[in-house]
């Protein structure tokens, strides 16, 4: 099986500050630097950020899992946030639960330091690319 070439790091995840920082078959992982502008009115890290790096992270996690030509995404993930995060460095590691031909189901655990922040489950789709 010849994997899938994984998306470059463009797009989405650089514009909130987002890097990934390993990846291979067994896992992924990414940074995040809390910076003001991902602060929400609370003065604690917008949810949203958190569930990019998930969202992200599932994504790098699934490419190597995927044959040539095959693309992947998310249909649903579920996230459970623990603690509030005001700064500092966030890193989402990433494994795959299962695969099947079709559908693919992940889990990423957000820490801050050795502090479980989130932890969240996503499914994604498997389809042919054009």
């Amino acid at each position: 099986m010849t994997t899938a070439t994984p998306p470059s790091d463009s797009g989405f995840g650089p514009l909130i500050g987002l890097e990934m920082t390993g990846r291979d078959a067994t896992f992924s992982e990414c940074e995040l630097e809390v910076t003001p502008r991902l602060l929400n009115p609370h003065g604690t890290v917008h949810g949203g950020a958190v569930y990019s790096m998930a969202d992200q992270g599932m994504g790098a996690a699934l490419y190597p899992h995927l044959a040539e030509g095959e693309l992947c995404a998310t249909i649903e993930i579920t996230i459970a946030y623990f603690v509030a995060v005001r700064s500092g460095r966030l890193t989402c590691r990433t494994r795959v639960i299962n695969k099947a031909k079709r559908v693919a189901t992940l889990e990423s655990e957000i820490r801050q330091g050795e502090t479980l922040v989130a932890k969240a489950l996503g499914t994604f789709a498997i389809f042919p690319g054009r």
